[in-house]
């Protein structure tokens, strides 16, 4: 979906969330300590360390006195964010950075992707979410569901630059995934992906250099890798076009990077939905070929892509979530069980331009790229025109090393593909109203 969000957040960085918090108690930091209040709270936090000076406490530990932030945070070392003391040591405390406001853009706010993350800022420090979209009817079904005052509606589309700059005044950083990603669509109106995917792609990052954003997430799709057909050429493409926009700024000016990750379980696209049509009309489940594997990975899985990208990745680097995957031929059946529907799946043979496997990482940028435990760094290529200066001699590792695609990932049994659908809301709500009817 062409659309934005739009979100003014309350934090400039992950400690100033911790002098919000102890704003609202009444501790006001004036100097470069914490309030006694403070430091007397985190002194009854269970499992307090007192090896961490207590001014590295003060700054840093509050954050899970008052948001509860261990699920992404920890004392002294990395965990999905930065760790504690790190953030400390960064950032002092000082009144000043109350006034500062950092604000974000996410285009897709009214697709599933732009929902879900909707949805983790809406109850956060977060200030005001906008939602910026061609379709206002997706924008009026947001504003009845969620009634939020923080949600601001805007009409518009990434395929004009001047609606997109409109959108950005005031703006510090920005998610992109507004997309035409239907594999069947994109074949027969290509010039039409290369509209959206590709130019709308240059329309953002040329206003957010315009505009002074400071950091740009440029969301592409396993299909970018060996693409074969006109969606994954035009999300190749536009993975070019972010890698290529990312060596002409200054990263302390912009930073702009990317992610890659495969099949969203439940998405607009997605072959889930439609086994649950078929079965909630009596129809025959439609496989077109049951050896065909895909990546599995929830909306919620992707958005943590995200945020591991926004705080780790450099500039031009595309950052890939590893994944599980499974044959379409086990999720149609897994699906079949779970509603313990009596019906036929039918083999209807492979769509236009349809892939057997998906791949996320090629073998070229598997050799190049750093595991980081869940995730792969592919770090951009810094080379320039002047190719003089580099000596290039064969790599025999290239010979040696595969892609890392659907085919080779860790494989879900039937079992554990049902136990992965039953933690999407998108499941849970469908089976209630399955065993309910």
């Amino acid at each position: 979906m062409l659309s934005y969000i739009l979100v003014k957040v309350a934090t400039v960085m992950l400690f100033l969330s911790a002098l919000m918090a102890c704003d609202k108690e009444g501790d006001h930091y004036n100097d470069g300590n914490a309030g006694e209040k403070v430091r007397d709270y985190i002194r009854k936090i269970p499992g307090e360390n007192d090896s961490i000076p207590e001014e590295i406490a003060a700054r840093g530990e509050v954050l899970v006195a008052y948001s509860g932030c261990y699920d992404c945070h920890r004392r002294e070392k990395r965990s999905k964010g930065p760790a504690f003391s790190d953030i400390a040591e960064r950032y002092p405390v000082q009144e000043v950075y109350l006034d500062m406001l950092a604000r974000k853009v996410i285009t897709g706010g009214t697709g599933s992707f732009g929902n879900a993350v909707m949805k983790r800022f809406l109850h956060t420090d977060v200030k005001e979410i906008r939602i910026f979209s061609r379709d206002e009817k997706k924008q009026d079904d947001m504003r009845k569901q969620y009634k939020n005052d923080k949600l601001k509606f805007y009409i518009g589309d990434v395929r004009d630059l001047a609606s997109v700059k409109n959108a950005m005044h005031g703006v510090d950083y920005i998610f992109h995934a507004a997309a035409l990603k239907q594999v069947p669509s994109c074949e027969f109106f290509p010039l039409e992906a290369v509209k959206t995917n590709v130019m709308g792609t240059d329309n953002v990052l040329t206003g957010a250099i315009e505009m002074g954003i400071k950091k740009v997430i440029c969301l592409s799709t396993d299909k970018a890798a060996y693409p074969i057909n006109a969606m994954g050429i035009s999300k190749a493409m536009m993975e070019k076009v972010f890698v290529a926009k990312a060596k002409t700024v200054d990263p302390d000016r912009t930073l702009i990077c990317g992610t890659r990750y495969g099949n969203v379980m439940a998405s607009r696209g997605s072959v889930i939905p439609l086994f649950i049509d078929q079965i909630k009309n009596g129809q025959p489940m439609t496989v077109t070929d049951p050896n065909m594997t895909r990546f599995l990975m929830s909306l919620e899985e992707a958005v943590e892509l995200v945020v591991f990208a926004f705080e780790n990745a450099e500039a031009g680097d595309i950052m890939v979530q590893k994944a599980p995957a499974s044959t379409i031929g086990d999720l149609a059946q897994a699906v079949k069980e779970l509603f313990n529907a009596d019906i036929e799946i039918k083999i209807i043979g492979t769509r236009h331009g349809e892939k057997l496997y998906e791949t996320l990482l090629t073998k070229e940028e598997h050799v190049g790229a750093q595991d980081m435990g869940g995730f792969y760094r592919v770090p951009a290529d810094k080379r320039d025109l002047n190719y003089d200066k580099y000596f290039i001699e064969g790599n025999e590792e290239l010979q040696q090393v595969e892609d890392y695609n659907s085919h080779n990932t860790e494989r879900l049994n039937i079992e554990q593909i049902k136990e992965k659908l039953l933690k999407l809301d998108y499941i849970q709500e469908e089976l209630r109203n399955w065993e309910g009817r």
